[in-house]
């Protein structure tokens, strides 16, 4: 009979014993799960931003990692550019301001082309022809798997004359460097090495 008692009195140690490590495991979870929840939830809180719209009323605006946009940021700064450089009108001061917010986004190479042209009289044919000339960019295709990145753009170049317009094709090499974000330069990128590797004729259309 005091055998029995002690077996019973095991057993039920036994069970109290499983009982609690099963409370314990429980419990366990339930406070990883809650400490778990509490960083995600503060991650979350910290990706949102509240602007102060002149001081009148909260806008929220989420944050996100910059290194997620280069690539787009990477086309645009090429992209602008190109319609700096290659958009001309016949005026000396237009010409020489479009040169001027295009060298911020470039290196010497930029501003050695220009020179060349500018020797060769290329832009006072512009002025004293009356000749218009735009560019549409149809692709810049960027390399992001080297630094620094290598980028060819294709484009076409319109070049408007009172007698005929002149389509060219266009296409450009250059290497893009990270650069220090400013009001002249958005993007945070410089253009070094630019060379222009084609530059023809397509199509003349009589006016």
């Amino acid at each position: 009979m005091e055998f029995k008692t002690l077996r019973n009195i095991e057993n039920s140690f036994r069970k109290t014993r499983l009982y609690a490590i099963v409370f314990a495991v429980l419990c366990a979870a339930v406070c990883g799960y809650t400490i778990w929840k509490s960083y995600f939830f503060a991650e979350q809180q910290r990706q949102k931003v509240y602007v102060l719209d002149n001081g009148k009323s909260l806008m929220l605006a989420l944050s996100q990692d910059a290194s997620i946009n280069r690539p787009v940021e990477a086309r645009e700064h090429v992209k602008r550019f190109h319609e700096l450089f290659f958009t001309l009108a016949p005026e000396k001061g237009a010409i020489e301001s479009n040169m001027k917010r295009a060298f911020n986004l470039a290196d010497k190479s930029a501003f050695d082309y220009y020179k060349d042209l500018s020797e060769k009289g290329y832009y006072n044919r512009i002025i004293s022809g009356n000749v218009q000339q735009r560019i549409e960019v149809d692709s810049v295709v960027c390399n992001f798997d080297h630094y620094p990145y290598s980028v060819r753009t294709y484009a076409k170049q319109f070049i408007f004359r009172s007698s005929n317009v002149t389509k060219r094709s266009l296409v450009t090499s250059c290497n893009l460097l990270n650069s220090v974000r400013s009001d002249n330069n958005p993007q945070g990128f410089n253009i070094e090495k630019f060379a222009v590797i084609e530059n023809r004729d397509i199509e003349v259309i009589e006016r």
